[in-house]
């Protein structure tokens, strides 16, 4: 598995979908090489899965495909292995080198990258190609979502096997709430790159032009966006209902954020299943989510939606007054109920082994 920052998973959806994946592959009886991104990392072993710290180029442009280029050589010369899953579509370069090697590959295409703000110019046009070179050269292309699936086949004429990622049911309990001075149902949540895509400002806006008196706790950083950063505490400033936490990595304090907020607002727009979307809905937080169709799948319509600021005002408002209480209890019930319809890590592993079986067949008729 190669393409993120590996495990221990710290940081993303990307992250946290190796390693859950990853362990319970291990304990099909899978031998699982992780290609990890940590400087300093020392464990060689995580949960099963073997670990190459791999190192990569620190810039913007050029992190995430030196990496994997450098994992790919490794994969081809020390490893040999039946059957590589390639994360994020900006590593398509590698499905040459590997498809030569005789290594069949899946490619996982993480949403609509090119439409990022981060990548807008040259990184934007790179990422349109990298996504039309996945489809040519993936041996298998993964969809998370069947929109993306569903944007594929209109632009490209593939089909894509989509697979989602996969979130628990949880009842966090809420003892930790104190650290930032909260209380169970007192606080709406935000947690998100604070990237324009998605919508962080817009969420801010809003509260601010609101009449709710429980705070706004907005969890997130940008590395790349300092510019959007800056816009976004702008438009807080001198409004005490809005706090900042910056990222929060310690995963029982973000899941009782989770599942104590009185609403998770959720802006994200060009992504396929988010995974703090489904992180949230599992620990029962009602969501407000932008109105796209990647987060009305996700939600399956059970959800309350915005499409402006103006939109997210008015629905915040009718919470104050108490409009939505009893649709707030229904959508944390429906939420939870989705995730174990629909997103449950072991129903995504047994896509990911049939399509393991698959490619490695495909492998073995080809010699």
């Amino acid at each position: 598995m190669m393409g993120t920052r590996g495990v221990p998973a710290l940081y993303g959806g990307f992250e946290t979908a190796v390693e859950e994946i990853g362990r319970r592959l291990v304990a099909r009886g899978y031998d699982v090489t992780v290609y990890c991104r940590n400087p300093g990392q020392t464990i060689t072993e995580y949960q099963g899965m073997k670990l190459v710290n791999a190192p990569a180029l620190r810039h913007r442009m050029a992190e995430t495909l030196s990496h994997t280029a450098a994992s790919t050589v490794h994969a081809i010369v020390r490893d040999h292995p039946d059957v590589v899953l390639l994360l994020n579509a900006g590593n398509a370069p590698m499905l040459k080198p590997l498809a030569l090697a005789g290594i069949p590959t899946a490619i996982h295409l993480d949403g609509l990258e090119s439409k990022r703000e981060k990548w807008r110019g040259a990184g934007a046009k790179y990422y349109r190609w990298a996504e039309r070179a996945s489809v040519k050269w993936g041996r298998e292309v993964i969809a998370d979502a069947q929109a993306i699936a569903d944007h594929v086949e209109r632009e490209y004429g593939r089909t894509c096997v989509v697979i989602p990622y996969g979130a628990d049911v949880i009842d966090p309990a809420g003892d930790r709430l104190g650290e930032l001075d909260l209380t169970s149902q007192g606080f709406h949540l935000v947690v998100a790159r604070f990237e324009p895509e998605n919508h962080v400002l817009d969420a801010v806006h809003a509260y601010r032009e609101s009449g709710e008196t429980r705070p706004l706790v907005v969890v997130g950083s940008a590395p790349y966006s300092q510019w959007y950063v800056d816009k976004v505490h702008e438009a807080a400033r001198h409004d005490p209902r809005i706090r900042f936490t910056g990222g929060i990595y310690d995963q029982e304090l973000l899941d009782q954020l989770y599942g104590h907020c009185r609403t998770y607002i959720h802006g994200h727009s060009v992504g396929g299943t988010n995974p703090s979307l489904l992180r949230a809905m599992g620990a029962g937080a009602p969501v407000l989510a932008y109105d796209v169709e990647f987060n009305r799948e996700v939600t399956a319509g059970q959800a309350l939606l915005w499409a402006d600021a103006d939109a997210l005002t008015e629905i915040v408002d009718g919470i104050a007054a108490g409009t939505y209480d009893g649709r707030l209890d229904e959508l944390r019930a429906l939420g939870q109920q989705r995730i174990r319809d629909a997103y449950q890590w072991d129903t995504v592993t047994d896509d990911y082994e049939a399509l393991i079986q698959r490619l490695a067949t495909s492998r073995r008729s080809r010699r």
